[in-house]
């Protein structure tokens, strides 16, 4: 009896066009799996109910990311509830924010916070953006024109992030974050931003843009399928040793006073 080769799999997997898209800015949303996948490994609950748009949990409760593909004004939006060190916070970004980008700032949330201070313009001062600071404001432009990054401030002390990308055709994406998102995860975000490594499309999602570059790859599903899992591997490894350490660490739990008498004060 012979055996039957499934095709999807070993030497006769059939290679699938895709493309490099450079700047990534301009390169459209992307596979929305890149972002709650890997917060899905990092033990996110995913709140979404069927047929309705995506919509997941921290561990904590405290951050909520959602993603409406539906509604006219849909998109992102990722919300923080009020903690000790940061007032409640958003930021709502268009339907197409690369991915890859988005995913600077929500993989942060799942990293514990550097005890350097953030710094969000060096990201892109490092890849020669042009800044400019006019009083309260701040700006960052990416060398082509076509992406930008700014601190704004009116008169009356209101005050937001404002970012995105836009071709000479209209095409493009904006996106804003209250004042007191908490500055590393802006950081992060600006990062990927300025990333000057290319994403990839497939076939028939590449942006119709005279401002992008493009080369054709061929990729076999079982090579896609490993870098994804690589990154849920790395986000499932990072979970788990946050958690080993957090669970070995040296309880230092108060003892109740004992005058010299030996007996206890009871409170």
């Amino acid at each position: 009896m012979k055996k039957k080769q499934w095709h999807g799999w070993g030497p006769s997997e059939q290679a699938e066009q895709h493309y490099l898209v450079q700047p990534r800015a301009l390169a459209g949303g992307g596979d929305v799996r890149h972002v709650s996948e890997f917060l899905r490994a990092s033990g996110w609950r995913d709140k979404s109910k069927t047929g309705d748009p995506l919509y997941m949990e921290s561990p904590d409760r405290t951050v909520h990311v959602a993603y409406d593909p539906y509604s006219l004004s849909g998109g992102w939006t990722i919300h923080g509830r009020a903690d000790r060190t940061n007032g409640e916070w958003s930021a709502h970004l268009g339907q197409q924010t690369p991915v890859e980008i988005l995913a600077g700032l929500t993989d942060a949330l799942t990293h514990p916070r550097s005890a350097h201070a953030p710094n969000v313009w060096a990201p892109l001062q490092e890849q020669d953006w042009h800044t400019r600071f006019d009083g309260q404001d701040y700006a960052a432009t990416s060398p082509d024109g076509t992406a930008w990054m700014q601190y704004r401030q009116s008169p009356d002390g209101a005050a937001m992030w404002w970012t995105g990308a836009k071709d000479k055709q209209g095409n493009g994406w904006t996106a804003t974050f209250t004042p007191n998102t908490p500055m590393h995860l802006v950081q992060a975000f600006s990062s990927e931003l300025a990333s000057p490594d290319p994403v990839m499309r497939p076939r028939g999602r590449v942006p119709m843009s005279t401002q992008i570059r493009t080369w054709s790859v061929s990729v076999k599903p079982s090579q896609l399928s490993a870098w994804q899992q690589a990154r849920i591997t790395a986000a499932r490894a990072a979970t788990w040793t946050s958690s080993s350490a957090h669970s070995t660490r040296p309880r230092t739990a108060a003892h109740p006073y004992t005058p010299a008498g030996g007996a206890r004060i009871r409170r």
